[in-house]
């Protein structure tokens, strides 16, 4: 299936056009708070709370409603969200999936952004 943003597929462990899989890659330098084998969480490089990281998958996996087919990861991303919320907040968070342009994803691939502290309840995410 290919995507018309990233130019790339949504099958496979990774596209070489996709920013968040070249993050994942670490072939572009991100602010990196956790890696391990299923996911890469960064902190957002435009944030709109006192704490927004990005949690990805690191298989290129277009949207959200895709992570339905492997369940394991989709709970990787969310365990990962509270781990990052318990240490760079107060373990309190909201938990963002933009899916599709309309609903303003621009990097289609996989992510959820945590959000905390000041300016995390009012974000228009």
């Amino acid at each position: 299936m290919t995507d018309d943003t990233s130019g790339g597929t949504s099958e496979g462990a990774g596209d070489r056009d996709c920013i968040f899989c070249r993050i994942a890659a670490g072939d572009v330098p991100a602010d990196v708070v956790h890696s391990d084998d299923d996911v890469v969480a960064f902190r957002d490089t435009a944030p709109k709370a006192d704490v927004h990281v990005l949690v990805v998958p690191r298989a290129h996996v277009r949207d959200v409603t895709d992570l339905v087919d492997d369940p394991a990861l989709l709970a990787a991303v969310v365990r990962t969200a509270g781990e990052v919320a318990q240490d760079f907040a107060d373990g309190d968070f909201r938990l963002v999936f933009n899916t599709g342009p309309g609903a303003g994803q621009t990097v289609f691939h996989a992510h959820a952004h945590v959000l905390a502290g000041g300016g995390a309840a009012a974000t228009g995410l």
